[in-house]
């Protein structure tokens, strides 16, 4: 719809109202003196409410790294009727990879943007897996999806029982109902939604699409900034949470979907989850806006690695090694001389899932488009194309300071982690056979270059044609 003001919601109000900070002890209350005071559950609570904990940790976690909330409900959550599987099922998600679901490959991949179909689709069923490793049973490992939506969830309300969610829009305001309350993400905005916490989805814009990375087994957090200090890159103050907001009405037949092992399962209930009038903990929906992100980059020679991008991480009993890297590649300037100014070429014990939320990416001039995707797997060489090699050699030779407009995520993941990959071949389009030739091409002019025999590039195109049979088996 064009006009916000048509198309809002009037329950969802123009100027939300949030709380500020990573990892902090937050408390809201809707309405004033619903939060108990001096214990977390009375006897009696204020205005006769329910009080609920939801742990996002096991009760003796460390204390630092403990997470939970506890919630004041106009009804439990328990009163529902029993789970079922959801019919029709799902069939598009996936979160325990192995060779009867998934297959892998070593080989460089790129889809293009999915399209937004026509037939009414929300959330939950426009919800698809790309990727990822591991068990949500046994509570490691990690799922990338994509989604593409054009109509707000109704009647109904979506959780994830395998682990926090990481959304990412490209194309499409969403405004997001939890039970903390309410956020409203926008491209170029991301919002994490913890591991069992319920939430709507409604699309103001009508048809909205985005990426989202599913974690098992541990939450987000904040890198460490090391040498950097004690400030820079995403700063606790600019994440942004809820504040209580709750809905008492009556909602006969209302479906809690719960994703459980992949598999989407019902259950009916006579009232909203979102009634919850008053909260207080630590775990809980926040969002963050990328562009107040503060990048560091270098200023004399040389690429820094990718890692001084992190937006957040999720851990592993390993010190340095992540089990999944939220990474951007933001609006910056780049200035170093006598550098390969773009990404290097790179061979990497983590693999890298990456989308472009808008404009462009420094290391491919063409084919990588806003709302598309790419994985370069563990070990597999990946870097610029020709195109942006061309380019970035003549600035640097001519020592002109370029300004890069565009922002990158990009997923990055241990190869400890792995286990196979899932691809719908049916449900993605993958690039025509001659731009994943070009791959082979591109490495081909860029040696080319190096040794700057532009005279023989006729004949090294010649000598790449017959090569290329040879080369057919990786495509």
């Amino acid at each position: 719809m064009d006009s916000e003001n048509a198309s809002r919601s009037p329950e969802f109000p123009a100027d939300l109202k949030y709380q500020s900070g990573f990892g902090n002890h937050f408390s809201s209350e809707a309405i004033a003196g619903a939060l108990p005071r001096n214990q977390n559950s009375p006897l009696v609570c204020p205005y006769g409410l329910y009080a609920e904990q939801i742990s996002g940790t096991s009760f003796t976690s460390p204390r630092k790294l403990n997470q939970r909330s506890w919630l004041y409900r106009v009804k439990p959550s328990v009163t529902h009727e029993p789970f079922k599987p959801r019919v029709p099922s799902h069939g598009k998600l996936v979160s325990e990879f192995n060779e009867s679901n998934s297959s892998a490959t070593p080989t460089q991949l790129r889809w293009k943007p999915v399209e937004v179909p026509e037939a009414p689709i929300d959330f939950i069923d426009g919800l698809y897996t790309l990727c990822g490793a591991g068990s949500s049973y046994l509570r490691h490992g990690f799922a990338i999806h994509m989604y593409a939506a054009n109509k707000s969830m109704d009647n109904c309300a979506f959780c994830s029982a395998d682990g926090d969610f990481l959304l990412v829009p490209q194309e499409g305001r969403l405004w997001i109902t939890t039970e903390f309350g309410k956020l409203q993400v926008s491209p170029g905005e991301v919002v994490v939604l913890p591991q069992g916490v319920r939430f709507v989805v409604e699309l103001p814009d009508g048809p909205s699409r985005g990426y989202v990375a599913e974690i098992f087994g541990t939450h987000f957090q904040l890198p460490d900034l090391g040498p950097i200090g004690a400030n820079g890159l995403a700063s606790p103050r600019d994440f942004l949470i809820p504040v209580a907001w709750f809905d008492q009405s009556s909602h006969p037949g209302y479906v809690i979907v719960q994703k459980f092992g992949g598999e989407l399962f019902t259950a009916k209930q006579d009232f909203s989850p979102f009634n919850v009038v008053a909260w207080h903990g630590n775990y809980v929906p926040y969002k963050y806006e990328l562009s107040k992100f503060c990048p560091y980059n270098t200023v004399l020679i040389d690429h820094s690695d990718p890692s001084i991008n992190t937006v957040l991480t999720a851990p592993t009993d390993k010190p340095g090694v992540a089990l999944l890297d939220f990474v951007i590649f933001p609006p910056r300037w780049l200035v170093a001389e006598h550098t390969f100014r773009p990404p290097y070429y790179h061979r990497n014990c983590m693999s890298e899932f990456m989308g472009l939320i808008y404009g462009g990416y420094e290391a491919k001039a063409d084919g990588f488009v806003p709302g598309g995707a790419s994985l370069h797997s563990c070990m597999t060489p990946h870097g610029p194309d020709t195109k942006t090699y061309e380019v970035i050699y003549l600035l640097a030779a001519q020592k002109e300071i370029q300004s890069l407009f565009g922002m990158l995520v990009s997923f990055y993941f241990h190869n400890y982690a792995f286990s196979e990959f899932f691809y719908e071949l049916e449900l993605f389009k993958f690039f025509d056979d001659v731009l994943l030739l070009l791959l082979y091409l591109d490495l081909f002019l860029i040696i080319l270059y190096r040794r700057q025999l532009h005279l023989e590039m006729k004949q090294g195109l010649v000598e790449l044609l017959i090569l290329l049979p040879s080369c057919s088996s990786h495509v």
